[in-house]
C-alpha cells in the first residue's frame, strides 16, 4: 500500500526545555491564536521532543479483516403428521390402559384430541393422589369427560372452593364429587360462587348439603323454576319457601316433571295449593308409578288421604291403610 510522508524537522538554539515554555494554560487559554507571533521563527516556541521527528499518515486506511460467519447445524425437523400421529397413538394407549374407551371420550369431549399427554397425566396423578381409585376416576370421567381436558391449576381452586367456602368436611370430597362429578369442570369465579351467593341470598344456609346444585346457572336453570311456580299461582315469597323446603326442587325439569305432575294435581286430584306449598316433596314421586295409582285407588275406595301420608308410605302400609279406613267408613 503505497504512502505519502510528510518530514518535520524543527531546529531551536536553545537545547532545554522548561515547564514555562510549555503551559496547558498558555497554549489553550483563548481559542483564537496569535499567528503574528508565529511569523519569525525565532518568536515561535514548540516543545521539543526530538531533534529529528518524523510523522507518517497513511492516506488510505487499511481494511479490516472480515470475521467469517458460522451457520448453526440445521437439525431434521420431524414430519408433522407423522407426529401427530404419534403423540395421538400415545394418548390413546395410554387412556386405554387406565380403563377409558379413548373414541368414547372424544365422542362426549372432542377437545381432548389436542390435549396435552401430560397434561392428562397431570390429572389423573393429582386425582389419585386425593384418594380416588381408577375405578372411581373412570367413573368420573364417564359422566364428565371433560375432567380429563382439565388442568390440575383447574381442578385445586373447586377443591379448596368446597372446603373453604362451602364448608364440605374433607372426608366429604370424595362422596361430593361422586354424586356431582360437573363440580370439576367448573369454574369458581363464573359458576361456582355465584350459585353459592344465590342459595344462600334464599335462605339455604347448609349449602354443604345441596353441593349438587353449585354446578347449575342462576339464571339458566335456578330463577326461571322460581319463575315457574309464580306463574301458576304462588306469591314468589311462597315459591321461594319450597325451594327453601326442598332444594331438590332445582333439578328438576319444568316441562318433564312440574307441569304434568302439576296439572295431574290440579285437574284430576282437585286439590289446593297449600297442600303443595307444605309438601313440594309431591314433585319427587313418580307420576306413573306413584301418584295415578294412589290416587286412583283412594278414588275406588272413596277414601282421601293428606298428600304426605298418600306418597309417603310403603306400598304394604298404604294398602293396609286404605282397608282399615274403608272398612270403618263401611
Amino acid at each position: 500500500m503505497h504512502q505519502q510522508t510528510i518530514h518535520f524537522l524543527f531546529t531551536t538554539s536553545n537545547s532545554s526545555f522548561t515547564s514555562s515554555s510549555f503551559h496547558p494554560k498558555s497554549r489553550f487559554h483563548s481559542p483564537h491564536y496569535d499567528f503574528a507571533s508565529l511569523s519569525s521563527p525565532r518568536n515561535a516556541h514548540f516543545p521539543i521532543f526530538s531533534l529529528n521527528a518524523t510523522l507518517s499518515l497513511p492516506l488510505i486506511l487499511p481494511r479490516t479483516s472480515e470475521v467469517p460467519t458460522i451457520s448453526p447445524p440445521i437439525r431434521p425437523v420431524p414430519h408433522q403428521p407423522n407426529l401427530r400421529r404419534s403423540q395421538f397413538r400415545e394418548k390413546m394407549l395410554y387412556l386405554e390402559s387406565i380403563g377409558l374407551d379413548f373414541l368414547s371420550l372424544i365422542n362426549h369431549n372432542p377437545p381432548i384430541v389436542s390435549a396435552s399427554l401430560s397434561d392428562i397425566k397431570s390429572t389423573v396423578d393429582y386425582m389419585t393422589s386425593l384418594g380416588f381409585t381408577a375405578i372411581e376416576f373412570r367413573r368420573i370421567a364417564g359422566m364428565c369427560p371433560e375432567i380429563i381436558t382439565s388442568r390440575v391449576s383447574d381442578i385445586v381452586p373447586v377443591f379448596t372452593f368446597l372446603l373453604r367456602e362451602v364448608c364440605v368436611n374433607g372426608s366429604d370430597l370424595k362422596r361430593v364429587i361422586h354424586r356431582r362429578p360437573r363440580l370439576l369442570a367448573c369454574s369458581v369465579k363464573q359458576r361456582l360462587r355465584p350459585t353459592l351467593y344465590f342459595l344462600q341470598s334464599i335462605g339455604i344456609s347448609e349449602v354443604n348439603k345441596h353441593t349438587y346444585l353449585l354446578s347449575t346457572s342462576v339464571e339458566e336453570k335456578l330463577i326461571p323454576r322460581i319463575e315457574y311456580f309464580e306463574n301458576i299461582g304462588f306469591s314468589h315469597r311462597d315459591a321461594v319457601s319450597m325451594f327453601r323446603r326442598f332444594p331438590q326442587l332445582f333439578n328438576y325439569s319444568v316441562e318433564g316433571n312440574f307441569e304434568p305432575k302439576f296439572n295431574y294435581f290440579v285437574v284430576e286430584m282437585g286439590r289446593d295449593l297449600k297442600e303443595l306449598k307444605e309438601f313440594p316433596h309431591y314433585f319427587s314421586f313418580s307420576l306413573e308409578n306413584r301418584i295415578k295409582p294412589r290416587h286412583q285407588c283412594c278414588v275406588d275406595k272413596g277414601v282421601c288421604f293428606p298428600l304426605p301420608v298418600l306418597l309417603k308410605m310403603s306400598e304394604a302400609q298404604f294398602r293396609d291403610r286404605v282397608e282399615v279406613l274403608f272398612s270403618s267408613i263401611g
